[in-house]
C-alpha cells in the first residue's frame, strides 16, 4: 500500500489516479453531452479545484470559457465554519450557463452560503461539478449535478486537496491513515 507523509500526517492512497483520470473523462463526456450546442462558463473555485478543473476542463469539446474565484472554509483538517466571500468574480454571469468546478463538497456550507449571491447575478442556469462529495458530512444539502466519487467523511489530501497548504501536487488522492 502507498503512504505518504504530510506534515505530521500518514495518508495511504484511496484512489489512484488512472482511476481518478477516469472518472474525470466520463464526467466531461456527460458535460460535453448536457451542454451540447450551448457556450458554459466554468467557474472553478481555488485553491483545491485547479487540478480537477484543468483536467475536466481539457477534455470539454464545447466552445466554453473557464474562470477562477477563490472562496474558503478550510483551516488545518476541519472547516473554520465562516465562509470568505469570493475573490475574482469579475465574470458577467447574466443569461450564462454556470458550471461552478469544486474540488469537494463536505459540509455543503460554502457553496450554501455562495449560491444566492451568485443566483443575484442572474445566469441562464447554475450546475455544479466535484471532484469528491462526502454525503455523511452534509449538513447544508446541495444540489450537486456531476459527483466525480462519493466519499466517507474521512480528511484527504492529492489531486488539488491540501492539509495546510502541503499534498496538492499528487496525482492520486489519499486519506488520513
Amino acid at each position: 500500500m502507498v503512504t505518504i507523509r504530510v506534515h505530521d500526517k500518514e495518508f495511504k492512497e484511496y484512489l489512484p489516479a488512472v482511476l481518478i483520470q477516469q472518472r474525470v473523462t466520463e464526467l466531461a463526456q456527460q458535460i460535453n453531452t448536457d451542454y451540447a450546442n450551448k457556450q458554459p462558463l466554468f467557474l472553478a473555485i481555488l485553491n483545491g479545484s485547479f487540478m480537477f478543473a484543468a483536467d475536466l476542463y481539457r477534455q470539454i469539446k464545447l466552445d466554453a470559457e473557464i474562470s477562477f474565484i477563490k472562496i474558503a472554509s478550510y483551516q488545518g483538517m476541519r472547516s473554520s465554519g465562516q465562509v470568505m466571500s469570493a475573490v475574482g468574480m469579475d465574470q458577467d454571469l447574466h443569461g450564462r450557463e454556470v458550471i461552478i468546478v469544486e474540488d469537494i463538497v463536505d459540509t455543503g456550507k460554502t457553496l450554501h452560503h455562495f449560491l444566492p449571491s451568485l443566483h443575484q447575478l442572474e445566469p441562464a442556469s447554475i450546475r455544479i461539478a466535484t471532484f469528491l462529495h462526502k454525503p455523511e458530512a452534509t449538513t447544508f444539502p446541495v444540489l450537486i449535478d456531476y459527483v466525480g466519487f462519493s466519499i466517507p467523511n474521512q480528511f484527504v489530501v492529492g489531486y488539488g486537496l491540501d492539509y495546510d497548504g502541503l499534498g496538492r501536487n499528487f496525482g492520486a488522492l489519499y486519506q488520513l491513515a
